[in-house]
């Protein structure tokens, strides 16, 4: 029997997740700023940074906004001049979705996005997750060109959505890749991996580290009451717990 190569990308909110990422042996990672909104497009200098430093794969979320997956059309054009940008850096992939009213993928504004990112890698990322018919949606994002689909099987955990999953990832067959992701760890990675036949995961792998405020102001929020954040901690990828969840699933 063939043995399977396994990929992980890690889900990197800032350029020392990154950096750790690689060390760790992580195949690529899909670059994030506002993980706690679900992930938006980071900032030019986060890009490029990202770029200089490392030598695995590169791909960069393109999401004006928290919320929804239905955009405007000044938002559209936001996420065209976005990738542009992801272009001129030499970014190796992009990170898309975009949905209609009635939670169908929006096919005309996401061919105007895989045409101006060229040929860079494209992944449709979790807005497959709020999608009416996800066995409907996966031939369109397959006809679009999509390299893989980002998604949870369509629940708050990828271990809890192992049925579609497992049914996505036979109907993909070879035609695309189906990569699931959310709640992925060194605990379950193995267990996904055997129910499912998936061969690329998603994970965040991340641990928390103290800041290194002294003085320490804690009556004032820079955010709102919604997401609650620890302002004196940050949550930063491992290299540990990257390399133990690859020991895990190569094991």
């Amino acid at each position: 029997m063939v043995k399977k190569e396994y990929r992980l990308e890690i889900c990197a909110n800032s350029v020392t997740s990154c950096i750790e990422a690689q060390k760790g042996g992580a195949f690529r990672v899909e670059l994030c700023a506002a993980i706690p909104e679900g992930g938006t497009t980071p900032s030019y200098g986060e890009i490029a940074i990202a770029r200089e430093l490392l030598s695995i794969k590169l791909n960069v979320i393109i999401r004006p906004r928290s919320g929804d997956f239905l955009y405007s059309r000044l938002e559209h054009e936001i996420m065209l001049k976005d990738i542009e940008m992801c272009r001129k850096l030499g970014v190796d992939g992009i990170v898309i979705g975009c949905l209609t009213a009635e939670g169908d993928v929006d096919i005309e504004r996401c061919r105007e996005l895989v045409a101006a990112a060229g040929g860079m890698d494209i992944t449709f990322h979790r807005a497959f997750d709020k999608c009416r018919d996800p066995f409907a949606s996966l031939e369109q994002i397959i006809a679009l060109g999509c390299s893989r689909i980002l998604t949870s099987g369509q629940q708050p955990k990828a271990v809890q959505g192992i049925e579609l999953l497992k049914k996505l990832v036979r109907q993909a067959g070879d035609r695309i890749i189906i990569m699931p992701g959310s709640g992925i760890n060194e605990n379950n990675i193995a267990t996904i991996a055997r129910e499912t036949g998936a061969v690329e995961f998603h994970l965040s792998a991340r641990e928390p580290v103290q800041s290194g405020m002294k003085y320490r102001e804690s009556t004032v929020s820079m955010g709102g009451t919604n997401i609650t954040i620890d302002e004196f901690e940050q949550l930063i990828t491992s290299a540990r717990k990257v390399k133990d969840t690859l020991t895990v699933l190569n094991s």
